[in-house]
């Protein structure tokens, strides 16, 4: 059986050491993050990034901040409509990839919190967050910095693990996820539990109906939920 246990109060557990706990995580997993993504979705996650950026709607006068940009999948997408981005995430390591990959120095990479960017007020025209909302010791909080750097019109997403609403759907995407997500990690990284880190994340995630509540809550508008493959993939899309 493949050791889960150790993972589940190593990484994801509440308390004052999350966070640098969850950052050490994807130090450790970053140089191939990239090929387990297409290993786990069979290569779709990056068919969800582009209908992700196209929702986006970016053109060239806008300012984008991709938060949790890890190896910047999502900021090289919304750089090649001409907009301005901004990749933010707290794994330097993560950021250094991007970097490489970043041959034409499309984006501005910086180290940074998603909880607490620094940047001004109403300051971006479209705020993005990919697979890293439901890693932040407060989501909510996450999503509150967002729509603070926001400017009045300015588009909010979020793409992330889902959670189906029918069971046996459900039943069996969360068994794919504790189980053999972490044996392609236990094949081609030779660790298994930081690969099931994506499972235990969301078990206590409110996911897109959360997302959707807290983006009403906060006072946008045109919320909508979009879903992928009966909410599997899922994307939160609101209005400042």
């Amino acid at each position: 059986m493949l050791p889960f246990v150790p993972m589940v109060k190593g990484y994801f557990a509440d308390d004052a050491t999350r966070a640098e706990r969850v950052q050490k995580l994807f130090d450790t997993i970053a140089p191939r993050y990239d090929l387990i993504n297409n290993l786990q979705s069979f290569g779709l996650h990056h068919h969800w990034k582009r209908r992700f950026v196209a929702l986006a709607n970016p053109n060239v006068e806008d300012h984008a901040l991709d938060l949790c940009c890890g190896t910047g999948d999502v900021s090289f997408a919304l750089a090649d409509s001409g907009t301005q981005v901004t990749g933010l995430d707290f794994s330097q390591v993560m950021l250094d990839y991007a970097k490489v990959r970043d041959e034409l120095t499309r984006v501005t990479f910086q180290r940074g919190d998603a909880l607490a960017t620094g940047f001004p007020d109403n300051h971006f025209e479209i705020v993005t967050i990919a697979y890293g909302l439901r890693n932040l010791a407060d989501f909510e909080g996450g999503l509150r910095e967002m729509y603070r750097v926001a400017k009045p019109g300015g588009r909010i997403m979020v793409l992330d693990f889902g959670k189906p609403s029918f069971a046996p759907w459900r039943w069996a995407y969360f068994t794919y996820l504790k189980w053999m997500v972490p044996v392609f990690g236990k094949i081609f990284c030779r660790d298994a539990p930081a690969y099931a880190y994506i499972h235990e994340s969301l078990e206590h995630y409110p996911a897109q109906d959360g997302v959707d509540q807290m983006l009403r809550n906060l006072g946008c508008h045109n919320v909508a939920i979009h879903r992928i493959l009966g909410s599997a993939m899922t994307i939160n899309y609101g209005v400042k």
